[in-house]
């Protein structure tokens, strides 16, 4: 009897295996964390062995916790970290080089060299993006240009490429024998190689990039049956039947099903998302339009997306880096001691700044120092940060199209944090909503899956799952709201045209 629906939530910094029952409660779960390697400045890498160890780790966990076999399981869903690109020799299935991560800006020369004919909005009509560090395209050319053998393998069609999914799929449905090489529209949307209109690969840009079409995964639908778990594994015979981008897969979970929905997840960094429907809208505000999700052979819904680089991560950075919180829910005790931030405010471009900008040259910067500003009004500057960030990405949306915001609903692990929350209530003016599910990732990839295998019957059953568990609603008069948007705007402009030939 398969009672439940199991999600592989492959993140940034760590791997769940997450178990959901029919109403979309969580039923066991197992998670691991995986090694953040930073070779140089600005590159951020990790190794995919070892994400594939964890997650055929937090599988067995998640399934002996419950105690329950693959026989329970009615479908296998994944998320995953979006744009972390992976190159694999699809004959000793060993990656060539470490995966390259979103956040990473190694490919900053690259992306001039390709904005040299046509500027950074060179692909933008096509592929709904600007040229930037942040897409996978770029840095599987990174891969290829730099690696020793690479290219040649390449050339000679031994080499895969994809995102996340696609390798935790092909090792999943067998590896080197006979593992599917595949990969979703959501996915495939962040590469900066996918039409979107067509929902295709361009050849043109993959020439562009020297990337040949063999390397390339199929494109599938984000639920409909892919293949099944091999033989020999935790889940041999399971259908893998969803496949979402960590944030499109949130959406989801979510039920942000209706145009003018949107969602905002707080993890390493963060995503708005706002549904569209059939309608690619495209961005005059620094967003980027991007596929929302695509059912079965149904029409594929878009999304705008607004993209932070730094915000959880931030907290991690006070955490391990300047050792001034021992675990990051002490950061809000830490903030709540001070009434406001000090003046101070702190803009983390640690790898350059995301939307509405695109400023590869941006590097962090914390202003306004006074000798009044104590550890409490730095802390309450880190966590105004990804408030801010997501304020400005919230009036480009609004700009864009055209929808006034009646709530957000919020994910992720920074909405544990009250304070922020609240904040973040004050200066976007409109409600912040948690569910009570908070794993929406998760939940989203399981529902995609589900629905794929009849688990569930459709969207209505997302919609009747979700439930409310607290908002917020602003309580910041316009002026002070307007004074700190106004003082942040100026922090920003301090952190450009920092990167040059002389700073790394």
């Amino acid at each position: 009897m398969s009672q439940y629906v199991l999600s592989i939530d492959q993140g940034t910094t760590s791997s769940r295996a997450i178990l959901f029952d029919a109403a979309g409660q969580i039923v066991s779960s197992g998670q691991k964390e995986h090694e953040q390697l930073f070779p140089k400045a600005g590159w951020v890498e990790h190794d995919p062995d070892e994400v594939w160890a964890n997650v055929r780790e937090v599988v067995g966990n998640a399934l002996t916790s419950a105690d329950v076999t693959h026989e329970n399981v009615a479908a296998v869903g994944i998320a995953n970290q979006r744009e972390t690109a992976v190159v694999w020799d699809k004959t000793t299935g060993k990656a060539v080089y470490n995966a390259i991560v979103w956040q990473d800006t190694r490919t900053q020369k690259i992306v001039e060299r390709l904005a040299k004919d046509g500027g950074l909005d060179r692909y933008k009509a096509t592929v709904g993006l600007p040229l930037a560090t942040y897409f996978a395209g770029p840095k599987v050319m990174w891969i290829l240009e730099n690696v020793e053998g690479a290219r040649e393998k390449a050339e000679a069609g031994d080499l895969l490429m994809g995102t996340m999914d696609s390798w935790v799929v092909w090792n999943m449905t067998g590896g080197t024998n006979g593992g599917i090489h595949i990969t979703d529209v959501t996915n495939a949307s962040r590469t900066m190689l996918m039409d979107l209109k067509t929902l295709s690969w361009d050849e043109s840009i993959a020439q562009d990039m020297g990337i040949p079409m063999s390397m390339l995964p199929e494109i599938r639908s984000s639920a409909e049956v892919y293949g099944e778990g091999r033989r020999g594994g935790m889940l041999p015979g399971v259908p893998i039947a969803g496949i979402l981008g960590d944030q499109q897969a949130a959406t989801f979970g979510q039920a942000c099903f209706e145009v003018g929905m949107a969602k905002n997840t707080y993890g390493t960094g963060n995503f708005m998302l706002m549904n569209t429907g059939e309608e690619i809208v495209p961005s005059e505000n620094g967003l980027l339009t991007t596929v929302c999700y695509k059912i079965g052979d149904r029409p594929a819904v878009y999304a705008l997306e607004g993209s932070v680089a730094v915000t959880g991560s931030l907290v991690q950075w006070m955490r391990d880096n300047l050792g001034l919180i021992k675990d990051a829910p002490e950061i809000e005790k830490l903030a709540a001691s001070v009434d406001d931030n000090g003046g101070a405010y702190f803009v983390p471009a640690f790898s350059g700044l995301f939307a509405p900008y695109w400023r590869s040259d941006a590097r962090g910067a914390l202003v306004g120092l006074t000798s009044y500003v104590t550890v409490g009004h730095i802390a309450r500057a880190v966590l105004e940060a990804t408030a801010f960030q997501t304020a400005e990405v919230l009036e480009a949306m609004r700009a864009d199209s055209g929808v006034d915001l009646k709530e957000l609903k919020v994910d992720g692990g920074m909405v544990a944090n009250e304070l922020l929350m609240q904040f973040q209530a004050d200066l976007l003016d409109v409600d912040v909503v948690r569910p009570k599910v908070a794993e929406t990732t998760a939940l989203g990839a399981a529902y995609a899956a589900g629905i794929a295998v009849g688990f569930w019957s459709g969207e209505q059953d997302v919609i009747d799952n979700w439930a409310e568990d607290k908002r917020w609603s602003s309580q910041m008069k316009d002026d002070e709201r307007a004074r700190m948007m106004r003082n942040w705007k100026k922090a920003v402009t301090k952190t450009m045209d920092w990167v040059d030939d002389d700073v790394l």
